[in-house]
C-alpha cells in the first residue's frame, strides 16, 4: 500500500510544479496561444483568465507610471484587449521571436526606460543647477539630453518621463481601438511620444507593402508612422520611419482626424541625442472621455484607399497613406 501512496504524492507534486511553471510561461503567450491553452483544462483556463484580466487593466505592461486600461463597450466582441509588445521610447528592430511577459501577478515594474536610442559620443551637456533651458543654458531651444547633469525631474525633460495623464483605450465598432482622455487634460500638456521600431526607409516601404497585402486577407491595423521634416538648410528633408505595429506604445492607438485633431505633433530634439523624437501635446483643453486624434497627413487618392470614420465635418472619406 505504501508504493501507490508514494506515487500519488509524486503525481501531485509533479502537477503542482507543472502549474507553477505554467503560471510563469503563460504570460509570454500571445492572444491566440493564450486562447488555445485556456481550453485545455480548468486550471489553465483560470490562469489564462487572470492573465487576460491583468492585460486588460494596463496596456503599458507596467512600463508607464500610470496604467492605461482597455475598455470594450461592444457586446459580443471576443477580444477585450489588443496584443502588442511594449516600448516606451524608440527602439531598434527586434528579432521575430522576441517576447515580453504580460499579465503575470509576479511581474516586477520594469526599470525606467532610457529615452535616447542613439546619442552623440562626446557631446557636451548642460551643468545647470538652478533650472535648465534659460538664456545661459547650452540646451536653449533643446530639451536636456543624455550628456546633461540634471536628473529626470528637470523641467526641461518634459517628454522623457513617460505618460503623466490618465488615458484609456476604447473600442469603436468602425474605427477599432482608439486612445481617449480619462481626465481633463489642459492645453499644452505632454501626452506621449510615438514609440516603435526605428527603420530605414527601404525596410519601412517593404513592411508597408506587406501590411497592405495582409490587410486584404485579415483584420490588421498597421501603425507605421512616416514623418518628413523639411530642414532649414538647403533643399533637405529628414525622414523618420517608426513602426509601432508589433512593438510600440499607447500612441499606436491614436486615430486620424481630417480636421487636424486635438493633438499637436512636435519634433523634439535633445542635447547630445542623434535622433529627434515625435511627441504629442494637447492642442487645446481635452475633456474627459474625448478621443485623442491628430492628422496623419494630407489625403490623396491611391490604388487601395482605406475608409476614414473620423466624423469631422471636413472628413475626406479616406485615410492618408504613405504615398501622400
Amino acid at each position: 500500500m505504501e508504493e501507490p501512496h508514494r506515487r500519488k504524492i509524486n503525481d501531485r507534486q509533479t502537477g503542482e510544479a507543472f502549474f507553477h511553471c505554467a503560471a510563469i510561461v503563460i504570460p509570454y503567450l500571445n492572444s491566440a496561444e493564450l486562447a488555445s491553452i485556456s481550453s485545455t483544462c480548468k486550471t489553465l483556463h483560470n490562469i489564462s483568465t487572470n492573465v487576460t484580466s491583468r492585460r486588460t487593466s494596463d496596456a503599458s505592461r507596467g512600463f508607464e507610471k500610470l496604467s492605461v486600461p482597455f475598455h470594450n463597450p461592444i457586446p459580443g466582441y471576443p477580444q477585450p484587449y489588443s496584443y502588442f509588445l511594449y516600448t516606451p521610447s524608440q527602439t531598434l528592430r527586434a528579432t521575430p521571436d522576441f517576447r515580453q511577459p504580460w499579465g503575470s501577478d509576479h511581474d516586477a515594474r520594469p526599470d525606467p526606460p532610457y529615452p535616447f536610442l542613439f546619442r552623440v559620443d562626446g557631446a557636451a551637456g548642460c551643468e545647470c543647477t538652478n533650472g535648465c533651458g534659460g538664456d545661459c543654458c547650452p540646451c536653449l531651444n533643446l530639451e536636456c539630453g543624455p550628456s546633461c547633469k540634471c536628473d529626470s525631474m528637470c523641467g526641461n525633460r518634459a517628454t522623457q518621463c513617460g505618460v503623466t495623464v490618465r488615458l484609456k483605450i476604447v473600442k469603436d465598432d468602425r474605427k477599432g481601438w482608439g486612445l481617449y482622455a480619462a481626465e481633463l487634460i489642459t492645453a499644452g500638456r505632454f501626452i506621449c511620444e510615438y514609440a516603435g521600431e526605428v527603420l530605414p526607409t527601404k525596410e519601412a516601404r517593404e513592411r508597408q507593402q506587406n501590411y497592405d497585402e495582409t490587410a486584404r486577407i485579415e483584420r490588421l491595423s498597421p501603425a507605421l508612422l512616416v514623418v518628413k521634416e523639411h530642414l532649414p538648410f538647403g533643399n533637405t528633408c529628414m525622414r523618420m520611419n517608426i513602426d509601432a505595429t508589433r512593438i510600440g506604445n499607447i500612441a499606436r492607438f491614436i486615430n486620424h482626424s481630417c480636421d487636424g485633431g486635438n493633438l499637436d505633433t512636435v519634433i523634439v530634439r535633445s542635447s547630445g541625442a542623434l535622433l529627434p523624437r515625435v511627441c504629442f501635446f494637447a492642442a487645446s483643453d481635452i475633456q474627459e472621455d474625448d478621443e485623442l486624434t491628430f492628422s496623419y497627413g494630407d489625403v490623396a487618392l491611391n490604388a487601395d484607399p482605406r475608409p476614414c470614420f473620423c466624423g469631422a465635418s471636413s472628413c475626406a472619406g479616406i485615410l492618408p497613406s504613405e504615398h501622400t
